[in-house]
């Protein structure tokens, strides 16, 4: 495990002394950061996936149909 020195607001100081016991501390920290960072890797992803949506082409229920029969019958042979 690695130490790092970070600044946090007063508050959240007084918060965290008040709330969590001393040997409980960094595990605390450590939940919090891992839950910020995934919800922040999610919304990288659906801004991505928006993205790639907005440059894809629109297909209609007859392309898509015949594009899967298509690829049914190279398979098939």
């Amino acid at each position: 495990m690695a130490k790092l020195n970070v600044s946090i607001d007063d508050r959240l100081r007084d918060e965290l002394f008040k709330l969590v016991p001393p040997r409980r501390r960094s595990q605390v920290v450590n939940e919090a950061l891992e839950n910020e960072l995934r919800r922040r890797k999610r919304k990288h992803a659906t801004e991505t996936v928006h993205h790639l949506r907005k440059r894809s082409a629109t297909l209609s229920e007859k392309e898509i149909v015949e594009a899967v029969r298509r690829d049914r019958t190279r398979v098939e042979r």
